[in-house]
């Protein structure tokens, strides 16, 4: 039986989220992880933005979006019930990730692109998204809730890189609530499992 092929790099947290998914929905896949100086011919071939995560289908399809990789898994199977939660207040987390807090987390991680202005000023500009989320995360577990949907999973590996550009100056802050969450996700088996090594993919 063909598998699908994943295309992954494994730091990438787009690519992170979408094995977290791919993982939880028992869905096997034939994972080839990707350097990003040397990306293989058939990906780009497939998917000309040469950006991963890209999921190709054993019928043909080709999605090469993180996001529908993981919609597609979790509506194919979703033991966590991740879907559970109000679909567009999850997506409208998830966008608020993706657009600005995103941009401005690859500014604070490399400030040195970005120099118009300080690399504190871009760490304030992504704190109004940690605090919309420490606001949430102060009266529940989770970011809709008492479980974990597919909001946690999409946005939690873009608040482990902020984090980790000063990982002490966040472990001093205000976000009680935030850094709880964050450590059940880093220290979680789920996590583990899916930044386990593989050898870089050679056709």
């Amino acid at each position: 039986m063909q598998l699908p092929i994943l295309y992954s790099y494994r730091r990438c947290p787009y690519a992170m989220r979408a094995r977290m998914a791919l993982n939880v929905a028992k869905i096997d896949v034939e994972i080839r992880e990707i350097t990003l100086r040397d990306k293989p011919a058939h990906m780009l071939q497939v998917s000309p933005k040469g950006t991963v995560p890209v999921l190709v289908l054993p019928d043909g399809r080709v999605l090469e979006q993180s996001l529908d990789i993981m919609l597609w898994a979790l509506k194919m199977h979703d033991p966590k019930g991740w879907l559970h939660a109000n679909h567009p207040e999850a997506m409208q987390l998830i966008t608020s990730n993706d657009a600005d807090f995103k941009q401005t987390l690859d500014r604070y991680k490399y400030p040195e692109r970005y120099p118009e202005y300080p690399q504190t000023e871009y760490r304030t500009r992504g704190e109004l998204f940690l605090q919309q989320l420490e606001n949430t995360l102060q009266a529940q577990p989770y970011l809709l809730g008492q479980q974990p949907c597919v909001a946690d999973i999409a946005i939690f590996p873009f608040i482990r890189q902020f984090v980790a550009v000063d990982a002490a100056w966040f472990s001093q802050s205000s976000y009680v609530g935030l850094r709880r969450w964050l450590e059940g996700w880093v220290q979680s088996d789920l996590f583990a499992s899916i930044m386990q090594k593989y050898p870089v993919y050679q056709p």
